[in-house]
């Protein structure tokens, strides 16, 4: 996908990008430049740690938009994926 920087510096974010990535109007991001790429990453999320039962849990500061079961199905099967190449490519090493 390719997009154009305006005459302002502002660059639009492909719509497909933005919904792989969960940004939103108002997500905060973050900018570096690292060995001549540009990276672009959500903000870490602002949270308070709070005693739930014997548990620590990480609660955002402010509100969030809620995961669906969905989201968090693809979430985990994308991670548990990456993790399987990952392992992969040391073995293959």
């Amino acid at each position: 996908m390719e997009t154009t920087i305006d005459r302002a510096g502002r660059l639009v974010v492909p719509k497909a990008v933005r919904e792989a990535s969960r940004l939103s109007p108002g997500t905060r991001v973050r900018f570096r430049v690292r060995a001549g790429r540009i990276e672009i990453e959500p903000v870490p999320l602002d949270v308070s740690l709070e005693l739930r039962g014997s548990a620590v849990v990480a609660v955002p500061r402010g509100k969030r938009p809620v995961l669906t079961a969905a989201e968090v199905e693809k979430t985990t099967s994308d991670i548990r994926a990456s993790a399987s190449s990952a392992g992969e490519l040391q073995a293959a090493e």
